[in-house]
């Protein structure tokens, strides 16, 4: 992470932020790094129409209207007292001409770049040091997966080879932790936990309780002792190193969906009601289908005739040949072998009407056949189109549907498709073979393809196109068809969000900049977002630090950063080591070292600051029950505070007393509970 001055040493010449193009994106980052309290700087092209805060104008330290491209335009704006430039412009050939100009006029300033170039933006990243690149929709539509995905996953990352989630669960009576377990047991190797609510103590599900000893709205607002109850509700973020790779899931689904079609069509089959209908359906389909029709028809001509021609030989010459004889001069009959049959058998005489019948097999099996042969040949023409374009049916219920399957589109289904939900795409034009085939697609006109959707057993519809009234027209659709479907809509005011979400309860209202302006905002400050979700009508940002000397987290305990910031470290590697998922809170933090926290806007820029919690909780040893208990309670004691261990012990020769190390809450508490295990007698003092 980047070093910054402390509260205490004054401003830092260096420490504005300009922001290159006002459009909803540029406002979000704006209104976001104001309540870092920094400068904010900003250039248009011309002043913004519409504010997406009517506060906003005010915040803006200084506003220069002109070309972002332009040196002289920089200069005005402030680019020497600036410690980042976000480029947030529509056009992503301007925001790279911005990006170098910047470069030039400041080589220190940190670079964040609105591009959907990905190639162009890691070749970026490799050649200039502190440069980010972001697209906005790549950064939302996690979010609007999420928020298809159901109230349950609220979160959904990755870190190296593991994959995280954010889960949000209600405890019911029959949960098996319900009366039996409290807060701190359930913090394990693989779990740990974001957000406690008592329902009882609370009366709603979104007032945090106990908040007073923690610097965050939303993390660290439990007490370890808790015991959850009925009507409680968890959100704990988890990670299962035996997940299955995408790869794989999606060949396990093949296979089972080639295994279903296979089971209900030997169904059918056995099924003479089901058969007879599965024929019906056949012949009365539509206009794009009747080619199936016309092979229908003839293969079963040329079947009956066959079968009648096999017994009319051999009727009219009982034992001048065999049934085996009989049904091969069928078969050269029906490939216009007339000639050759009647060449064989001109010792045998055959009725006058045999004969005639024999040269209608002839004629009509060399009509039908070469119907058949012309069916086979258009049909081998297209096979390479076809083959590549096939896609799974269309799901019949508990399925995602993506309206628009533009890069949000596409990136929300395939975030579904690896966590395994069923998902239908609907689209004006078709994909191309290669692009997510094995998502079912429908093509077309919008709302005709919604007619075939199956939206009445759908579990949620989600609607992404680049017209804020088209995606709202297709929510309120939705609602009307199934009121028992989620409906997520994508939006790019915020103001229009705001109204439609008042208007609708129901729907899920997005606005793509609002979401994405946090990362935006987190990144401009050096930190790395890896990924972004909503937790209680707020964004929970999962930011990389890479620790340097001298920055507000070196020399920290993970225990100090966590209950002082108020942020949950998940990830921790030391140089040259692999790294650590749900690193014990007793880790000390060191130059080199890479961290990886659940925050808020908030928490990154307490961090940033510097602003820090002080810790206010003590603790009162007793008496220690053994000799051997002495040892291990000093030993306790100095990895959890992290003092020397011979000052802990000189502490332990005299007890009772009071540890004249002030800790956090939680840190206190399970200090106690460490030392009771050990058979040390100790509590926290109010």
């Amino acid at each position: 992470m980047t070093t910054t001055a402390s509260p205490e040493s004054g401003s830092n010449h260096h420490d504005g932020f300009l922001i290159c193009g006002l459009g909803s994106l540029g406002q979000h980052c704006a209104l976001n790094l104001k309540t870092f309290g920094v400068p904010v700087f900003a250039i248009d092209i011309v002043a913004p129409d519409q504010w997406e805060s009517p506060q906003l104008p005010g915040l803006i330290d200084r506003l220069i209207l002109g070309d972002c491209r332009s040196a002289e335009v920089m200069q005005q704006a402030g680019i020497d007292q600036c410690r980042a430039v976000l480029l947030a412009t529509q056009e992503e050939r301007v925001n790279l001409e911005a990006a170098l100009t910047a470069r030039v006029l400041n080589p220190r300033v940190r670079l964040v770049m609105r591009s959907g170039k990905q190639n162009l933006n890691d070749l970026m990243e490799q050649q200039l040091q502190n440069f980010v690149a972001f697209e906005p929709t790549q950064l939302a539509a996690p979010a609007f997966a999420l928020e298809a995905f159901g109230e349950k996953l609220l979160g959904y990352f990755q870190i190296g080879e593991l994959r995280f989630q954010v889960l949000r669960q209600r405890i019911e009576a029959n949960h098996p932790w319900c009366d039996r377990r409290r807060l701190f047991e359930l913090e394990t190797g693989h779990r740990r936990i974001l957000r406690h609510l008592s329902w009882e103590a609370s009366g709603t599900a979104d007032t945090p309780q106990n908040a007073g000893f923690s610097p965050s709205a939303q993390l660290y607002t439990w007490l370890p002792d808790t015991q959850l109850g009925q009507g409680d509700e968890l959100v704990t973020v988890d990670y299962d190193p035996q997940l299955q790779t995408v790869a794989r899931r999606v060949a396990r689904r093949s296979r089972q969906s080639w295994l279903s079609r296979w089971n209900e069509g030997w169904a059918k089959w056995k099924h003479w009601p089901s058969l007879k209908q599965s024929l019906v359906n056949l012949w009365q389909a539509n206009y794009e289908q009747q080619i199936r029709r016309v092979a229908l028809l003839c293969g079963v001509t040329v079947v009956v005739l066959f079968l009648m021609g096999t017994l009319l030989l051999k009727a009219t010459a009982l034992t001048a040949i065999s049934f085996r004889e009989s049904f091969f001069y069928t078969f050269i009959l029906l490939f216009g072998g007339y000639g050759d049959v009647f060449e064989e058998l001109q010792n045998y005489r055959y009725p006058a009407l045999i004969q005639t019948f024999s040269a209608l097999i002839t004629i009509a099996g060399t009509a039908f056949i070469g119907v058949l042969y012309a069916l086979l040949t258009e049909k081998l023409l297209t096979l390479k189109f076809e083959f590549n374009q096939r896609r799974p049916p269309v799901p019949e219920k508990d399925h995602v549907i993506v309206v628009w399957l533009g890069r949000v589109g596409r990136r929300v289904l395939k975030l579904l498709q690896d966590l395994d939900q069923p998902v239908l795409g609907i689209a004006e034009k078709s994909l191309d073979a290669d692009v997510l085939p094995h998502v079912p697609l429908l093509t077309g006109d919008i709302l005709a393809s919604l007619e075939k959707a199956n939206l009445s057993t759908a579990k949620s519809l989600v609607a992404v196109s680049d017209d804020e009234i088209q995606n709202l027209e297709i929510g309120l659709m939705a609602h009307r068809v199934n009121p028992h479907c989620r409906t997520i809509i994508r939006t790019y005011d915020q103001q229009f969000t705001d109204r439609v979400a008042k208007i609708f309860p129901f729907a899920q209202v997005l606005c793509a900049s609002a979401i994405s302006a946090e990362a935006f905002a987190g990144a401009a400050f050096g930190e790395h977002v890896i990924g972004l979700f909503r937790l209680y009508h707020q964004m929970a940002l999962v930011t990389q630090y890479e620790i340097e000397a001298g920055d507000t987290l070196s020399g920290l305990l993970l225990s100090e950063v966590a209950y002082g910031y108020g942020v949950v470290p998940i990830w921790h590697q030391r140089p040259g080591t692999p790294g650590t998922a749900m690193p014990s809170e007793d880790q000390q933090l060191h130059p080199g070292d890479r961290l990886v926290v659940i925050a808020t806007i908030r928490g990154l820029r307490r961090v940033e600051q510097g602003q820090r919690a002080k810790p206010t909780w003590r603790v009162q040893v007793d008496r220690a029950l053994t000799p051997d208990s002495l040892f291990e309670g000093a030993s306790e004691i100095a990895r959890i505070v992290g003092c020397k261990l011979g000052d802990a012990r000189e502490f332990m020769a005299f007890l009772p007393g009071v540890l004249p190390f002030p800790l956090y809450r939680h840190q206190a508490e399970r200090l106690v509970r460490l030392l009771n295990r050990v058979q040390v007698r100790a509590i926290i003092l109010d």
